[in-house]
């Protein structure tokens, strides 16, 4: 499974929010040039992340963008979802009887590949923009970022 520039880039938007929010709304031309995303992107994807309610827009000299909730009570599968990223590793529609080959019928790892989104999108349910804010998620490149930081 990969996932698009468009589901990384909201995620990463939505962090930069997240951190930068504090003193009030945030324009998205600072967001674009933190995190080198075009901005006629991040309009687009704002657009979504609005129309999901996970954002909300301040109009007017001195504004921008805020968060539409706290952060550790926004997931980073619904934001993944708000822009309409699939979270799913499967040719075939999840949970679907009809498989997606010539015949209709089921490859022989279609189970697999069902569970293994299943498993994503649980992961991605459980992690909010809290703990990627926080870095209370560290995989092994963390770690070893880390170490190498420390060591200098």
């Amino acid at each position: 499974m990969r996932l698009s520039t468009k589901g990384r880039y909201a995620v990463m938007a939505m962090v930069d929010l997240a951190q930068n929010s504090g003193d009030g709304p945030v324009c998205l031309s600072d967001i674009a040039e933190r995190q080198e995303i075009s901005l006629s992107y991040l309009e687009q994807l704002f657009a979504k992340l609005r129309r999901g309610g996970l954002v909300k827009s301040v109009r007017g000299p001195g504004g921008g963008y805020l968060l539409a909730h706290e952060r550790d009570a926004t997931r980073i599968s619904d934001i993944i979802l708000a822009v309409d990223e699939p979270i799913h590793a499967i040719r075939c529609k999840p949970g679907a009887t009809l498989g997606c080959r010539g015949d209709r019928s089921r490859c022989l790892t279609h189970d697999l590949w069902e569970e293994l989104s299943n498993q994503i999108h649980l992961y991605l349910s459980s992690v909010t923009l809290g703990d990627v804010c926080e870095k209370r998620v560290l995989g092994s490149s963390g770690l070893a970022y880390r170490t190498a930081v420390a060591a200098q």
